[in-house]
């Protein structure tokens, strides 16, 4: 049985056409969406006379912003952000968002339609069903991804702070443990100085590992050996302060294998991991997928209002750091395949298996 979930279809072409266009180099699609592959991060617009990508990394968007919330850059060679844009809802749509990056404090949604010449209604309906976010939510990632950029390529919190826009630091911290899952100068610091309580047990699966800041669950891993475990986290948190902690996540441990065997059908544990706003909407809906129950990679980029962003719901799917959690398990391809699977296909199997033996009992 599939999850009815709810679409917002913009792009209404289907992939074939797309990718068509985008292999036969066609100039008449520039400016209807561009394409993003997945192992360069980078997005063009069809015409781009760049070596083509293999199919499966390749994603679409209906416009540059979306493609940019999805982590991908523009192509310095065929210049998308340049191609001329013809449908008007796009144009509203890309219309706001430059409005937004030059904004240097949060906007009214009934000042910016306004200043769009439209209904609020209007302009945040279309806003949402283009872009899977709303223009409070693009105006926040947009500032917390200049942010987390500039504090990577070694500016001081300072510099990168003010140079993201922010007027003062109580404006950055503020929404910080939201965006961030730190604070600024933690993160700025690769997580120096939080302590990551962690335990591995015993499962149906294999041993697993489950791992704690003060704010919430920041991983759930699964494998065959305690030293693989140990070292992915570590190589995940290089900086912070590592304890194992049997005994103190003892509760938190109980509460997913509950959920394994289907005692706890919902897990809804606090979190503390870093998102884009992209992976962000992907991890949300995912949340939503009933236990026993699947979608494809297809209906969740439909449900998220991208349905060309299909490979790139795969990739957020595919960099879940907490299984089980976030039930990435749950999506898999048209055909039903089981598609890819961050700790292994055998226990994305085992998983969907048992929980739908489960929910037969």
């Amino acid at each position: 049985m599939r999850l009815a979930l709810k679409e917002t279809n913009h792009i209404e072409r289907n992939e074939d056409e797309l990718w068509q266009a985008v292999v036969s180099r066609d100039a008449r699609y520039d400016g209807q969406f561009v394409f993003a592959v997945s192992s360069t991060h980078i997005y063009c617009r069809p015409s781009c006379p760049s070596r083509r990508a293999n199919r499966e990394r390749v994603s679409f968007f209906s416009l540059p912003e979306a493609a940019e919330q999805a982590g991908y850059r523009a192509c310095l060679r065929c210049q998308p952000t340049r191609a001329r844009i013809l449908d008007p809802q796009i144009k509203l749509v890309q219309s706001v968002c430059r409005y937004l990056d030059a904004a240097e404090d949060s906007v009214k949604l009934s000042d910016l339609a306004t200043a769009m010449g439209v209904s609020s209604f209007h302009l945040q309906r279309t806003f949402k069903n283009i872009m899977g976010i709303s223009p409070r939510q693009y105006f926040s990632a947009r500032k917390f991804g200049s942010f987390k950029s500039k504090v990577r390529e070694g500016q001081s919190v300072t510099t990168a702070l003010y140079d993201s826009g922010f007027n003062s630091s109580s404006r950055l911290y503020e929404n910080a443990a939201d965006e961030l899952g730190m604070t600024p100068a933690t993160y700025g610091r690769g997580g120096r100085g939080v302590t990551i309580n962690y335990t591995i047990v015993d499962s149906p699966l294999g041993r697993l590992l489950v791992a704690t800041t003060d704010r919430g669950v920041c991983a759930v891993t699964m494998g065959d050996r305690d030293e693989q475990l140990e070292t992915s986290l570590k190589t995940e948190f290089p900086e912070a302060k590592l304890e194992r902690s049997d005994s103190a996540l003892r509760e938190v441990v109980e509460l997913v294998m509950h959920h394994l065997s289907a005692k706890q059908p919902r897990l809804d544990l606090p979190l503390d991991i870093r998102a884009t706003a992209f992976q962000r909407l992907v991890w949300e809906k995912l949340r939503t997928i009933p236990y026993g129950e699947t979608v494809s990679y297809g209906d969740v980029a439909k449900a998220i209002g991208n349905p060309g962003a299909v490979r790139a719901v795969g990739h957020a799917c595919a960099t879940n750091p907490v299984a089980l959690v976030i039930p990435c398990h749950r999506v898999v391809r048209e055909d039903k395949t089981l598609g890819g699977y961050r700790w292994g296909l055998d226990r994305k199997k085992k998983l969907l298996e048992q929980e739908k033996r489960l929910t037969k009992i």
